[in-house]
């Protein structure tokens, strides 16, 4: 089981992502770097252990105010062997070839950023992104189709419960069953609520292939002897 660490940016600055609602976050605090350039929270990730993909979600892309991807370029020159998962909430056809040709990054397709069925099925097509199904609150966010159909689904699925983002409540162990059930071979990634190690073991006996996380990694609860018992 992979673990990814996950990075929001906003306004230049990593931010505390938490439950969904990014009106409220603010620039990170953590103890793994100074301040919030991202360059140095990334860094911070990468002293906790050999990470081999980061999870980018650029927040003002994905709200049409801009976007980061000359500081993600930075990241791609400082950290070559790492691997870029970005969200930018890139949903057109022509969006996502051109991240795939030109990165950086490899595009994440977020079923928030989808209008409709047909926007979904144009999206996935070329097979470039890996898809997130997307649920806040009020449950699946984009086309319901989309949630409902598995042959809709790429050959990697991240599950995004954006609710229990940094909220410390826990994976979503049963819709990540319930889509596991009926993912027929695809390889599913959780996203949300992991507190400790003992989240990391349930999601493994689950069958997972890999982890999203970001508050358990500044907040110490996953320490580096924890990551490298997943990692090694």
């Amino acid at each position: 089981m992979e673990l990814i660490p996950v990075i929001d940016l906003m306004g230049g600055a990593v931010v505390h992502a938490r439950r969904g609602a990014r009106d409220a976050y603010r620039p990170i605090a953590t103890p793994l770097a100074a301040g919030a350039a991202p360059q140095d929270v990334v860094d911070g990730l990468l002293a906790l252990g050999a990470f081999r993909t980061l999870y980018i979600a650029d927040l003002d892309a994905i709200t049409g105010r801009g976007g980061h991807d000359a500081t993600l370029r930075m990241l791609v020159e400082r950290h070559p062997s790492l691997a870029l998962w970005v969200d930018a909430g890139e949903a057109s056809p022509a969006a996502l070839a051109r991240r795939m040709r030109h990165g950086p990054g490899r595009p994440v397709i977020g079923s928030e950023s989808l209008r409709d069925t047909g926007a979904a099925q144009a999206a996935l097509a070329s097979g470039a992104g890996l898809l997130s199904l997307d649920y806040g609150p009020e449950g699946p966010r984009g086309p319901s189709e989309l949630h409902a159909d598995a042959g809709l689904w790429p050959d990697a699925v991240i599950v995004m419960t954006l609710a229990r983002v940094g909220a410390g409540q826990g994976p979503d162990l049963e819709r990540l069953a319930a889509i596991l059930a009926r993912a027929e071979g695809r390889r599913v990634y959780a996203a949300g609520g992991v507190r400790d190690a003992g989240d990391l073991h349930r999601l493994a006996e689950l069958g997972v292939a890999g982890v999203l996380l970001a508050s358990a990694l500044h907040d110490g609860r996953l320490s580096r002897a924890d990551i490298a018992a997943f990692m090694g």
